[in-house]
């Protein structure tokens, strides 16, 4: 990549980045109507129900049915057992403090205030995010009921219906759950892996047709990134495959992994493909269509012979495609079929603390604890002294926003308040005015209810960027149509909500962004040194004691693409930060996710290169080009830490100059060789070492160029080599 330009960079313009997200996030993806299907089936059932039998706290039960189903069963069911054990501690909580202060109106201030403190200090310190949410959330929500004047007894029959109501909601979407787990064809990981071979198939047959598809090779990269952990951690370890099974598809789930991590770096290469190559790469197609095919319909595999100009073709990495595909083949060739996943099982994790390890020690969980609490307290006297508790949704938003940093809370506010305008405003002003009165039973408000809901739903499966908006759509809705189990004639529900959140924001706003706020460009930064020191880790020579196994291999991928996933969220919650160094710091922005794409990049070589360095079948070069690349290894890896030093104004001075070709003058060894049978291989080998060099060094040229034009600028500080970025960032992407 050419270096940083003299000037900064225009900003892109607002609509093209509008368009490109909701075509990013709107975009079908494999599962994802059966999950919306799913979804919007169990929060119908519940919301006929509890209408039937007008169950008291009946919207929260459909909202929790909405937003709890998973894409596995299992994770459905630890996410009720999650749920259903938070809710019940936080009632125990709310009738131990009405009986010991609900009799006195200080008291009663005092300990709401105390509570809010401790709910938004536990959202840091506690381990179990999820837990400390629907635990806070369930109190906050009960906080207006013990203020309101009716009876004690009429109080706490509320405070357990709430409890009941949504416990019975979860119950029913984890059984609907599992029979749809019984009941499909086709198994999650069965799926992950089809998905992975379309995709590849995808891709290798746009060069043979002559045109670009920059979506597929996206696809492609965004998969290769991914990695295949989830699929052996999630997937496969909770299946009910017997031993050989599991390791029979376990071998399969590798060589799937393998096959798009190759095709990720052939995307990338600037390869001119012979007529005899992009025949081959028309018929490695078919090749991973027929594959997909077999493994949709549990057959197995049709066995394939490696082509005889294989060890004559000049595109890299083709040979090791092709053989990839028969090993895939060869593996599940002992079987008349493909072994079935009946019905998943429960796997063995281990408990994790409560606590996290720094939580009485780390001062900002204290002032995080104080931000939330004063903003959320604010706007508890506010409503109270106005005598409103239709506004109580204001300490709601207080609790749902509330992020670390500036951008990203900001961001959670803009997403919760249009979700409120166009569930609340739109669609449920029109649904009284228009809809609603045509309407005299439940099945017929049933079939509005079913569109609205696949509209929220079909939102909230998207990314973490814009499912939080279908989620305040499904929420405005239900609560204008469910809160009360007859027909509104008054539009004060949606008035209210949306005034509430306005008391929200400008509590926020005012409060929780002005005491020890941070920009979102810090965590960026942050990230993005985290990122280098965690490639260069991946980077170690593997001959050391202390370099990179398989297995850490793994959890590394895994880590660092969750670090390139955060850091892409934390640049949109920028854009919604003001002040006057806004155009720095957009400029700042837009030079962090062009580097990050080059990490990416720098990632998805790294994996392919490493299955040479690790020996894998398949991948067997010649030793001499082992030992050279072991010293290019360990120079790769220094020149990583120095520019994460650099970054975070650890080493002011200029970086160390290498010789990047390094790795690629051991070519010659390879070609005095007598025996040709790997001459692919190495060539694959090196090209790919050569990439990495490469691309490292237009991205230090390219970061001192920056650092040059803006030296001014105040640098980031504690970014270190232990500080993991994603840990303050806790949210999760769908809550009420």
């Amino acid at each position: 990549m050419a270096a940083a330009a003299s000037t900064i960079s225009p900003l892109p313009n607002s609509l093209a980045w509008l368009r490109d997200l909701l075509r990013e996030e709107l975009s079908p993806y494999p599962g994802r109507g059966a999950l919306v299907v799913r979804m919007v089936s169990a929060a119908s059932i519940v919301m006929v129900i509890n209408m039937t039998f007008q169950i008291p706290f009946g919207v929260y039960g459909a909202v929790y049915a909405l937003i709890l189903s998973r894409e596995h069963p299992h994770a459905t069911l630890q996410a009720t057992k999650n749920l259903i054990v938070s809710f019940s501690f936080a009632a125990v909580y709310a009738l131990v403090g009405a009986v010991f202060f609900s009799g006195e109106p200080m008291l009663r201030l005092l300990w709401v205030l105390a509570t809010l403190f401790l709910i938004f200090f536990a959202l840091k310190a506690v381990s179990n995010y999820s837990a400390a949410f629907n635990f806070g959330y369930l109190v906050i929500v009960t906080i207006p009921l013990w203020d309101s004047r009716i009876s004690a007894e009429q109080k706490v029959v509320q405070t357990l219906w709430a409890v009941g109501a949504v416990a019975f909601a979860t119950i029913i979407t984890t059984v609907m759950e599992f029979v749809y787990a019984r009941s499909r064809p086709v198994d999650s990981l069965t799926s992950a892996m089809v998905e992975r071979l379309q995709s590849t198939a995808s891709w290798l047959r746009s060069p043979s047709r002559g045109v670009a598809a920059p979506s597929a090779e996206h696809q492609l990269i965004r998969l290769a990134i991914l990695g295949t952990s989830r699929m052996r951690r999630d997937l496969l370890r909770s299946s009910s495959y017997s031993p050989e099974s599991t390791q029979q598809m376990g071998a399969v789930v590798a060589l799937v992994g393998r096959l798009v991590d190759l095709g990720a770096n052939l995307s990338g290469l600037s390869t001119e493909f012979s007529k005899t190559d992009l025949h081959r790469l028309g018929r490695l197609a078919d090749r991973i269509e027929g594959l997909s095919h077999d493994l949709l319909s549990r057959q197995t595999p049709h066995r394939f012979e490696t082509l005889e100009e294989s060890r004559a073709t000049t595109v890299p990495l083709l040979q090791e495609m092709e053989e990839t595909v028969s090993l895939i083949a060869e593996v599940t060739s002992g079987s008349d079929s493909l072994p079935e996943n009946q019905s998943p099982m429960t796997c063995e994790q281990t408990p994790s603390p409560f606590f996290v390890p720094d939580a009485f020690s780390n001062p900002s969980y204290v002032r995080f604890g104080i931000r939330g609490g004063l903003a959320a307290g604010f706007c508890y006297l506010i409503y109270n002294l106005v005598a409103w508790q239709g506004i109580s949704t204001a300490v709601t938003t207080c609790l749902l926003t509330a992020l670390t940093t500036i951008g990203a809370s900001r961001q959670k506010q803009v997403l919760r308040f249009g979700g409120a305008i166009v569930g609340g405003i739109f669609i449920g002003f029109g649904a009284q005015v228009f809809v609603l009165p045509a309407l005299d039973s439940i099945a017929g408000f049933l079939m509005l209810f079913v569109a609205v809901s696949v509209l929220s739903a079909w939102i909230i499966t998207s990314g973490p960027r814009l499912s939080y908006f279908g989620m305040q759509i499904a929420v405005a809705f239900y609560l204008n149509n469910l809160q009360e189990y007859k027909f509104q004639t008054s539009l004060a529900v949606a008035r209210d909500r949306v005034a509430g959140i306005l008391l929200g924001l400008v509590a926020m706003w005012l409060i929780f962004d002005q005491l020890w706020g941070a920009s979102a460009l810090v965590a960026m930064q942050r990230s993005f040194v985290f990122t280098l020191r965690l490639l260069a880790k991946l980077m170690t020579p593997v001959s050391k004691a202390s370099g990179v196994t398989i297995e850490e291999a793994y959890r590394l991928r895994e880590t660092i693409s969750t670090n390139f996933e955060e850091l892409r969220q934390q640049a949109d919650g920028l854009m919604l930060e003001f002040g006057g160094s806004r155009e720095h710091n957009l400029a700042a922005r837009s030079y962090l996710l062009r580097w990050q794409l080059q990490l990416r990049i720098i990632f998805v070589t790294r994996i392919a290169l490493l299955r040479y360095l690790l020996r894998l079948p398949g991948f067997e070069i010649p030793e001499p080009l082992l030992r050279t690349q072991e010293i290019a290894d360990g120079q790769l890896a220094d020149r990583l830490e120095r520019l994460a030093d650099r970054i975070s104004d650890k080493v002011p001075s200029s970086l160390a100059t290498y010789d990047t070709q390094l790795s690629v003058a051991s070519g010659s060894m390879y070609d005095s060789k007598s025996d040709t049978s790997l001459a692919p291989h190495s060539r694959s080998f090196l090209l790919l070492s050569s990439r990495i060099t490469s691309l490292l060094t237009s991205l230090e040229t390219d970061i001192i160029a920056y650092q040059s034009q803006f030296a001014s600028v105040k640098p980031v500080r504690n970014a270190g080599r232990h500080k993991e970025p994603g840990g303050s960032l806790r949210s999760p992407p769908n809550r009420i």
